[in-house]
Protein backbone atom coordinates (compact mmCIF):
# COMPACT_ATOMS: atom_id res chain seq x y z
CA UNK A 1 0.00 0.00 0.00
CA UNK A 2 3.01 2.34 0.59
CA UNK A 3 4.78 1.81 -2.65
CA UNK A 4 1.74 2.58 -4.32
CA UNK A 5 1.12 5.92 -2.37
CA UNK A 6 4.12 6.76 -3.30
CA UNK A 7 3.86 5.88 -6.92
CA UNK A 8 0.68 7.82 -7.08
CA UNK A 9 1.92 10.51 -5.37
CA UNK A 10 4.90 10.97 -7.79
CA UNK A 11 2.91 10.65 -10.71
CA UNK A 12 0.54 13.48 -9.44
CA UNK A 13 3.72 15.53 -8.26
CA UNK A 14 5.09 15.23 -12.12
CA UNK A 15 1.94 15.18 -14.15
CA UNK A 16 1.87 19.21 -12.27
CA UNK A 17 5.00 20.03 -13.41
CA UNK A 18 5.56 18.65 -16.67
CA UNK A 19 1.82 19.59 -17.66
CA UNK A 20 2.67 23.00 -16.84
CA UNK A 21 5.95 22.81 -18.18
CA UNK A 22 4.80 21.38 -21.68
CA UNK A 23 2.01 24.23 -21.93
CA UNK A 24 4.27 26.57 -21.66
CA UNK A 25 6.12 25.67 -25.13
CA UNK A 26 2.53 24.96 -26.41
CA UNK A 27 1.19 28.17 -26.10
CA UNK A 28 3.93 30.36 -26.90
CA UNK A 29 4.05 28.02 -30.13
CA UNK A 30 0.45 28.31 -31.30
CA UNK A 31 0.98 32.05 -30.72
CA UNK A 32 4.05 32.33 -33.17
CA UNK A 33 1.92 30.73 -35.49
CA UNK A 34 3.50 26.57 -35.17
CA UNK A 35 1.30 24.23 -36.05
CA UNK A 36 1.31 21.46 -32.45
CA UNK A 37 0.89 17.96 -33.73
CA UNK A 38 0.77 16.19 -30.15
CA UNK A 39 0.66 17.31 -26.66
CA UNK A 40 1.82 13.83 -24.47
CA UNK A 41 1.84 13.84 -20.78
CA UNK A 42 3.71 10.81 -20.40
CA UNK A 43 5.93 8.92 -22.68
CA UNK A 44 5.37 5.92 -24.37
CA UNK A 45 2.00 4.14 -25.89
CA UNK A 46 -0.71 7.05 -25.27
CA UNK A 47 -3.74 5.94 -22.63
CA UNK A 48 -6.21 7.60 -24.17
CA UNK A 49 -6.25 10.86 -26.04
CA UNK A 50 -8.39 13.17 -28.11
CA UNK A 51 -7.97 15.80 -30.32
CA UNK A 52 -9.18 19.48 -30.76
CA UNK A 53 -10.15 21.61 -33.24
CA UNK A 54 -7.06 22.69 -34.71
CA UNK A 55 -5.93 18.94 -34.90
CA UNK A 56 -3.75 19.12 -31.60
CA UNK A 57 -3.79 15.55 -30.33
CA UNK A 58 -3.65 15.55 -26.32
CA UNK A 59 -2.00 12.51 -25.02
CA UNK A 60 -1.83 11.10 -20.97
CA UNK A 61 1.08 8.11 -21.79
CA UNK A 62 1.46 5.27 -20.10
CA UNK A 63 5.12 6.27 -18.38
CA UNK A 64 4.66 9.15 -15.99
CA UNK A 65 8.39 10.54 -16.03
CA UNK A 66 8.24 13.34 -18.59
CA UNK A 67 5.97 14.43 -21.27
CA UNK A 68 6.54 16.99 -24.62
CA UNK A 69 4.81 18.81 -27.20
CA UNK A 70 5.68 17.87 -30.89
CA UNK A 71 5.25 20.65 -33.65
CA UNK A 72 5.49 20.74 -37.35
CA UNK A 73 9.00 20.22 -38.25
CA UNK A 74 10.55 19.73 -41.59
CA UNK A 75 13.45 17.92 -40.09
CA UNK A 76 10.96 15.08 -39.36
CA UNK A 77 9.66 14.46 -42.67
CA UNK A 78 8.39 16.10 -45.57
CA UNK A 79 6.04 19.24 -44.80
CA UNK A 80 3.61 20.39 -47.58
CA UNK A 81 3.90 23.44 -49.26
CA UNK A 82 0.37 25.23 -48.20
CA UNK A 83 0.99 24.72 -44.35
CA UNK A 84 4.97 25.23 -44.80
CA UNK A 85 4.83 28.42 -42.56
CA UNK A 86 3.44 26.78 -39.90
CA UNK A 87 6.11 24.47 -38.99
CA UNK A 88 8.44 25.19 -36.14
CA UNK A 89 11.66 25.42 -38.33
CA UNK A 90 10.31 27.54 -40.67
CA UNK A 91 10.33 30.23 -37.78
CA UNK A 92 12.96 32.87 -37.03
CA UNK A 93 15.72 32.14 -34.52
CA UNK A 94 13.68 35.02 -32.09
CA UNK A 95 10.51 32.66 -32.25
CA UNK A 96 12.18 29.56 -31.48
CA UNK A 97 14.28 31.32 -29.10
CA UNK A 98 10.71 31.92 -27.77
CA UNK A 99 9.21 28.79 -27.84
CA UNK A 100 12.22 26.49 -26.54
CA UNK A 101 12.34 29.29 -23.36
CA UNK A 102 8.56 29.03 -22.61
CA UNK A 103 8.85 25.40 -20.69
CA UNK A 104 11.31 27.07 -17.75
CA UNK A 105 9.35 30.04 -17.68
CA UNK A 106 6.18 28.26 -17.01
CA UNK A 107 7.86 26.38 -14.13
CA UNK A 108 8.75 29.62 -12.54
CA UNK A 109 5.52 31.60 -13.07
CA UNK A 110 3.99 28.89 -11.55
CA UNK A 111 6.11 28.87 -8.51
CA UNK A 112 5.73 32.77 -8.12
CA UNK A 113 1.88 31.64 -8.22
CA UNK A 114 2.06 28.82 -5.76
CA UNK A 115 3.70 31.29 -3.17
CA UNK A 116 1.39 34.23 -3.27
CA UNK A 117 -1.40 31.94 -3.13
CA UNK A 118 0.36 30.84 0.19
CA UNK A 119 1.00 34.42 0.71
CA UNK A 120 -2.25 35.53 0.80
CA UNK A 121 -4.33 32.71 1.93
CA UNK A 122 -1.94 32.86 5.16
CA UNK A 123 0.17 30.15 6.85
CA UNK A 124 0.88 29.56 10.29
CA UNK A 125 4.30 28.59 10.86
CA UNK A 126 6.19 27.25 14.39
CA UNK A 127 8.61 30.04 15.46
CA UNK A 128 12.55 28.85 14.79
CA UNK A 129 13.00 29.06 18.48
CA UNK A 130 16.46 26.96 19.67
CA UNK A 131 15.70 24.33 21.53
CA UNK A 132 19.04 23.34 22.21
CA UNK A 133 22.95 23.97 20.53
CA UNK A 134 25.70 21.33 20.51
CA UNK A 135 28.92 21.34 21.43
CA UNK A 136 31.85 22.75 19.17
CA UNK A 137 29.62 22.95 16.62
CA UNK A 138 28.92 26.07 14.06
CA UNK A 139 25.83 26.67 16.14
CA UNK A 140 28.05 27.36 19.52
CA UNK A 141 31.02 29.22 17.92
CA UNK A 142 28.38 31.94 16.20
CA UNK A 143 26.75 32.36 20.11
CA UNK A 144 23.20 30.59 19.64
CA UNK A 145 21.75 29.25 22.65
CA UNK A 146 18.70 27.50 23.98
CA UNK A 147 15.66 29.67 23.64
CA UNK A 148 16.93 32.51 21.21
CA UNK A 149 14.73 32.64 17.87
CA UNK A 150 15.97 33.58 14.60
CA UNK A 151 14.67 36.37 12.61
CA UNK A 152 17.07 36.44 9.71
CA UNK A 153 20.02 34.38 8.43
CA UNK A 154 22.61 36.74 5.99
CA UNK A 155 20.06 39.29 6.37
CA UNK A 156 17.47 37.30 5.00
CA UNK A 157 14.17 37.13 6.60
CA UNK A 158 13.27 33.92 8.01
CA UNK A 159 10.05 33.05 9.86
CA UNK A 160 9.62 29.26 10.40
CA UNK A 161 12.38 26.43 10.21
CA UNK A 162 12.17 25.38 6.57
CA UNK A 163 13.44 29.01 6.21
CA UNK A 164 16.15 28.58 8.11
CA UNK A 165 17.51 25.07 6.80
CA UNK A 166 16.75 27.05 3.41
CA UNK A 167 19.39 29.36 4.10
CA UNK A 168 22.04 27.74 6.25
CA UNK A 169 22.02 25.08 3.45
CA UNK A 170 23.30 27.72 1.16
CA UNK A 171 26.55 27.94 2.82
CA UNK A 172 27.21 24.64 3.02
CA UNK A 173 30.93 23.56 2.21
CA UNK A 174 32.04 27.21 2.77
CA UNK A 175 34.36 28.97 4.59
CA UNK A 176 33.54 32.80 6.00
CA UNK A 177 31.22 34.29 7.95
CA UNK A 178 27.52 33.54 8.56
CA UNK A 179 24.78 36.21 10.73
CA UNK A 180 22.08 35.65 12.86
CA UNK A 181 19.71 38.21 13.67
CA UNK A 182 18.32 37.05 16.49
CA UNK A 183 16.22 37.70 19.90
CA UNK A 184 15.93 36.58 23.58
CA UNK A 185 14.01 37.58 26.36
CA UNK A 186 12.62 40.79 24.70
CA UNK A 187 16.20 41.86 23.67
CA UNK A 188 17.54 41.95 19.71
CA UNK A 189 20.94 41.42 18.41
CA UNK A 190 22.86 39.86 15.39
CA UNK A 191 25.58 36.86 15.89
CA UNK A 192 28.39 35.80 13.64
CA UNK A 193 30.70 33.32 13.69
CA UNK A 194 32.91 31.10 11.44
CA UNK A 195 31.38 28.38 8.87
CA UNK A 196 34.63 26.33 9.15
CA UNK A 197 33.65 24.86 6.06
CA UNK A 198 30.50 22.47 7.45
CA UNK A 199 29.39 20.39 5.39
CA UNK A 200 26.60 18.12 5.34
CA UNK A 201 26.79 14.16 5.38
CA UNK A 202 26.50 12.10 2.12
CA UNK A 203 23.77 9.91 3.65
CA UNK A 204 21.09 11.66 5.15
CA UNK A 205 21.54 15.32 5.49
CA UNK A 206 20.38 17.39 8.14
CA UNK A 207 21.26 20.43 7.31
CA UNK A 208 19.78 21.73 10.97
CA UNK A 209 21.50 19.10 13.12
CA UNK A 210 24.54 18.97 11.39
CA UNK A 211 24.97 23.36 11.86
CA UNK A 212 24.52 22.28 15.75
CA UNK A 213 20.31 23.23 16.30
CA UNK A 214 17.83 21.20 17.68
CA UNK A 215 14.51 23.12 17.27
CA UNK A 216 12.85 23.91 20.07
CA UNK A 217 10.01 21.48 21.01
CA UNK A 218 6.93 21.61 23.83
CA UNK A 219 7.28 18.51 26.35
CA UNK A 220 6.17 15.57 25.26
CA UNK A 221 4.94 13.21 28.36
CA UNK A 222 5.04 9.33 27.66
CA UNK A 223 1.73 9.20 26.66
CA UNK A 224 -0.09 6.90 24.71
CA UNK A 225 -2.87 8.03 21.90
CA UNK A 226 -3.20 5.86 19.47
CA UNK A 227 -2.76 1.88 19.39
CA UNK A 228 -2.48 0.49 15.94
CA UNK A 229 -4.47 -2.90 15.70
CA UNK A 230 -2.77 -6.47 15.60
CA UNK A 231 0.16 -4.28 16.93
CA UNK A 232 2.78 -5.44 19.75
CA UNK A 233 0.97 -2.32 22.07
CA UNK A 234 -2.43 -4.22 21.30
CA UNK A 235 -0.87 -7.58 22.33
CA UNK A 236 0.60 -6.55 25.48
CA UNK A 237 -2.64 -4.87 26.52
CA UNK A 238 -1.20 -1.13 26.43
CA UNK A 239 -4.11 1.50 25.95
CA UNK A 240 -4.78 4.57 24.81
CA UNK A 241 -4.26 7.46 27.81
CA UNK A 242 -1.55 4.88 29.74
CA UNK A 243 1.43 7.12 30.60
CA UNK A 244 4.88 5.21 30.64
CA UNK A 245 6.72 5.87 33.84
CA UNK A 246 9.48 3.38 33.33
CA UNK A 247 11.29 0.58 31.02
CA UNK A 248 12.92 -1.70 32.94
CA UNK A 249 12.62 0.18 35.89
CA UNK A 250 14.58 3.14 34.37
CA UNK A 251 12.39 6.22 34.29
CA UNK A 252 11.50 7.81 31.63
CA UNK A 253 11.14 11.48 31.45
CA UNK A 254 8.84 12.25 27.55
CA UNK A 255 7.72 11.04 25.23
CA UNK A 256 11.58 10.85 22.99
CA UNK A 257 12.97 8.65 25.81
CA UNK A 258 10.28 6.17 25.61
CA UNK A 259 10.72 5.96 21.77
CA UNK A 260 14.76 5.81 21.96
CA UNK A 261 14.27 2.54 24.38
CA UNK A 262 11.74 0.73 22.48
CA UNK A 263 14.05 1.84 18.77
CA UNK A 264 16.89 0.14 20.27
CA UNK A 265 15.29 -2.87 21.56
CA UNK A 266 14.16 -5.29 18.64
CA UNK A 267 12.71 -8.35 19.92
CA UNK A 268 13.52 -7.63 23.20
CA UNK A 269 11.45 -7.60 26.11
CA UNK A 270 11.00 -4.54 28.11
CA UNK A 271 9.06 -4.60 31.65
CA UNK A 272 6.82 -1.44 31.38
CA UNK A 273 5.71 1.07 34.46
CA UNK A 274 2.66 2.71 33.48
CA UNK A 275 -0.08 4.72 35.12
CA UNK A 276 -3.70 4.34 34.15
CA UNK A 277 -6.94 5.19 35.89
CA UNK A 278 -4.32 6.91 38.25
CA UNK A 279 -2.99 3.03 39.37
CA UNK A 280 0.67 1.93 38.52
CA UNK A 281 1.04 -1.15 37.19
CA UNK A 282 3.51 -3.64 35.30
CA UNK A 283 3.38 -4.18 31.25
CA UNK A 284 5.82 -6.66 29.40
CA UNK A 285 6.28 -6.04 25.50
CA UNK A 286 9.02 -7.21 23.03
CA UNK A 287 9.00 -4.65 19.67
CA UNK A 288 8.65 -5.83 16.61
CA UNK A 289 11.92 -5.84 14.61
CA UNK A 290 11.33 -3.17 11.55
CA UNK A 291 13.98 -2.23 9.17
CA UNK A 292 14.39 1.97 8.29
CA UNK A 293 15.25 2.58 4.80
CA UNK A 294 18.50 3.14 6.02
CA UNK A 295 18.61 -0.29 6.75
CA UNK A 296 18.82 0.41 10.53
CA UNK A 297 16.96 -2.26 12.47
CA UNK A 298 14.95 -1.09 15.02
CA UNK A 299 12.20 -1.66 17.84
CA UNK A 300 8.32 -1.16 16.78
CA UNK A 301 5.45 -1.39 19.17
CA UNK A 302 2.67 0.33 16.98
CA UNK A 303 1.72 2.88 19.29
CA UNK A 304 1.60 6.91 19.03
CA UNK A 305 1.79 9.66 21.15
CA UNK A 306 -1.01 11.62 22.72
CA UNK A 307 -1.40 14.75 21.11
CA UNK A 308 0.35 17.83 22.32
CA UNK A 309 -0.58 21.67 21.62
CA UNK A 310 1.72 24.04 20.86
CA UNK A 311 1.81 27.49 23.19
CA UNK A 312 0.28 30.16 21.07
CA UNK A 313 3.77 32.19 21.58
CA UNK A 314 5.97 30.19 19.45
CA UNK A 315 3.27 30.43 16.64
CA UNK A 316 3.46 32.87 14.21
CA UNK A 317 0.68 34.19 11.58
CA UNK A 318 1.79 35.19 8.19
CA UNK A 319 -0.44 36.31 5.76
CA UNK A 320 -0.29 39.32 2.99
CA UNK A 321 -2.49 41.10 1.17
CA UNK A 322 -2.90 40.44 -3.01
CA UNK A 323 -0.72 43.12 -3.56
CA UNK A 324 1.85 42.74 -0.46
CA UNK A 325 2.25 38.69 -1.17
CA UNK A 326 3.67 39.69 -4.82
CA UNK A 327 7.11 40.80 -3.41
CA UNK A 328 7.35 38.07 -1.71
CA UNK A 329 6.08 35.26 -3.79
CA UNK A 330 9.18 36.66 -5.92
CA UNK A 331 11.59 36.73 -3.06
CA UNK A 332 10.89 33.16 -2.16
CA UNK A 333 11.57 31.96 -5.99
CA UNK A 334 14.57 33.85 -6.07
CA UNK A 335 15.88 32.01 -3.15
CA UNK A 336 14.96 28.57 -4.66
CA UNK A 337 16.18 29.66 -7.72
CA UNK A 338 19.74 30.31 -6.07
CA UNK A 339 19.59 27.90 -3.90
CA UNK A 340 19.34 25.49 -6.72
CA UNK A 341 22.08 27.74 -8.48
CA UNK A 342 24.33 27.28 -5.54
CA UNK A 343 23.92 23.57 -4.98
CA UNK A 344 24.99 22.59 -8.83
CA UNK A 345 27.90 24.92 -8.45
CA UNK A 346 28.91 23.43 -5.34
CA UNK A 347 28.70 19.92 -6.73
CA UNK A 348 30.28 21.04 -9.90
CA UNK A 349 33.09 22.64 -7.58
CA UNK A 350 33.55 19.45 -4.27
CA UNK A 351 32.11 21.59 -1.90
CA UNK A 352 28.91 19.87 -2.22
CA UNK A 353 28.85 15.86 -2.22
CA UNK A 354 27.38 14.71 -5.72
CA UNK A 355 26.01 11.96 -3.56
CA UNK A 356 23.50 14.67 -2.45
CA UNK A 357 21.92 14.40 -5.71
CA UNK A 358 18.47 12.65 -5.75
CA UNK A 359 16.70 10.92 -8.53
CA UNK A 360 12.84 9.86 -9.11
CA UNK A 361 13.17 7.13 -5.75
CA UNK A 362 13.84 10.01 -3.53
CA UNK A 363 11.30 12.48 -5.07
CA UNK A 364 8.79 9.91 -5.31
CA UNK A 365 9.17 9.99 -1.40
CA UNK A 366 9.46 13.40 -0.68
CA UNK A 367 6.09 13.87 -2.90
CA UNK A 368 4.44 11.39 -1.13
CA UNK A 369 5.33 12.63 2.31
CA UNK A 370 4.46 16.55 1.32
CA UNK A 371 0.78 15.14 0.24
CA UNK A 372 0.64 13.80 3.60
CA UNK A 373 1.73 16.70 5.38
CA UNK A 374 -0.85 18.91 3.59
CA UNK A 375 -1.79 21.52 1.69
CA UNK A 376 1.26 23.60 2.36
CA UNK A 377 3.78 21.66 2.35
CA UNK A 378 2.61 20.08 -1.04
CA UNK A 379 2.23 23.29 -2.53
CA UNK A 380 5.79 24.43 -1.28
CA UNK A 381 7.29 21.32 -2.81
CA UNK A 382 5.83 21.73 -5.92
CA UNK A 383 6.65 25.35 -6.24
CA UNK A 384 10.44 24.15 -5.28
CA UNK A 385 10.92 21.17 -7.67
CA UNK A 386 9.10 23.45 -10.02
CA UNK A 387 12.02 26.27 -10.17
CA UNK A 388 14.26 22.85 -9.96
CA UNK A 389 13.03 21.94 -13.45
CA UNK A 390 12.85 25.34 -15.01
CA UNK A 391 16.74 26.38 -14.05
CA UNK A 392 17.59 22.17 -15.11
CA UNK A 393 16.25 22.72 -18.58
CA UNK A 394 18.00 26.10 -18.93
CA UNK A 395 21.10 24.84 -18.81
CA UNK A 396 23.28 24.40 -21.81
CA UNK A 397 23.06 21.23 -22.60
CA UNK A 398 22.01 19.57 -26.15
CA UNK A 399 18.12 17.99 -26.19
CA UNK A 400 17.77 20.35 -23.03
CA UNK A 401 15.90 24.05 -23.70
CA UNK A 402 19.09 25.68 -23.13
CA UNK A 403 20.92 23.84 -25.49
CA UNK A 404 18.40 24.77 -27.85
CA UNK A 405 18.54 28.36 -27.18
CA UNK A 406 22.18 28.69 -27.46
CA UNK A 407 21.69 27.19 -30.69
CA UNK A 408 19.31 28.80 -31.99
CA UNK A 409 21.02 32.21 -30.53
CA UNK A 410 24.27 31.11 -32.50
CA UNK A 411 21.98 31.30 -35.72
CA UNK A 412 20.65 35.03 -35.01
CA UNK A 413 24.39 36.12 -34.68
CA UNK A 414 25.56 34.03 -37.70
CA UNK A 415 22.49 34.32 -40.05
CA UNK A 416 22.57 30.66 -40.89
CA UNK A 417 21.98 27.90 -38.22
CA UNK A 418 24.71 25.65 -36.76
CA UNK A 419 25.83 22.43 -39.04
CA UNK A 420 24.01 19.50 -38.89
CA UNK A 421 26.80 17.80 -37.85
CA UNK A 422 27.68 19.79 -35.10
CA UNK A 423 23.89 19.60 -33.89
CA UNK A 424 24.43 15.76 -33.75
CA UNK A 425 27.75 15.58 -32.37
CA UNK A 426 25.87 17.91 -29.58
CA UNK A 427 23.30 15.69 -29.17
CA UNK A 428 25.16 13.02 -28.46
CA UNK A 429 26.88 14.64 -26.13
CA UNK A 430 24.28 15.48 -24.46
CA UNK A 431 22.20 12.61 -24.31
CA UNK A 432 25.22 10.88 -22.60
CA UNK A 433 25.42 14.00 -19.88
CA UNK A 434 21.77 13.14 -19.09
CA UNK A 435 21.86 9.32 -19.28
CA UNK A 436 25.01 9.37 -16.65
CA UNK A 437 23.06 12.08 -14.79
CA UNK A 438 19.87 10.30 -14.57
CA UNK A 439 21.96 6.67 -13.91
CA UNK A 440 23.92 8.80 -11.02
CA UNK A 441 21.14 10.14 -9.42
CA UNK A 442 19.02 7.03 -9.62
CA UNK A 443 22.17 4.72 -7.87
CA UNK A 444 22.12 7.26 -5.16
CA UNK A 445 18.63 6.85 -4.34
CA UNK A 446 18.99 3.16 -4.30
CA UNK A 447 22.07 3.54 -1.74
CA UNK A 448 19.55 5.52 0.28
CA UNK A 449 17.37 2.10 0.81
Amino acid sequence: MQIIQTVLALALTLGILVTLHEYGHFWVARRCGVKVLRFSVGFGKPLFSWYDRHGTEFAIAAIPLGGYVKMLDEREGPVPEEIRDQAFTSKPPSQRIAIAAAGPAANFLFAILAYWLLGVVGVTHVAPIVGGVAEESVASNVGLREGMEIHAVDGHRVSSWRDVNMRILERAGEQGVITLDVSSAGAQGTLSGELGGWSLSDETPNPLGEFGITPWRPDVPAILGQIADGGRAQIAGLQTGDHVLAVNDEPIANWFELVASIRSSPEQTLTLTIERAGLEQSVQITPAEKKQDSGEVIGFVGAGVEAVSWPDSVMRDVRYGPLAAIPVALDETWADTRLTLVAIKKMVTGLLSPSNLSGPITIARVAEASVSSGFEDFIRFLAYLSVSLGILNLLPVPVLDGGHIVYYTIEAIRKKPVSDAVQELGLRIGMAMILTLMVFALYNDLMRL
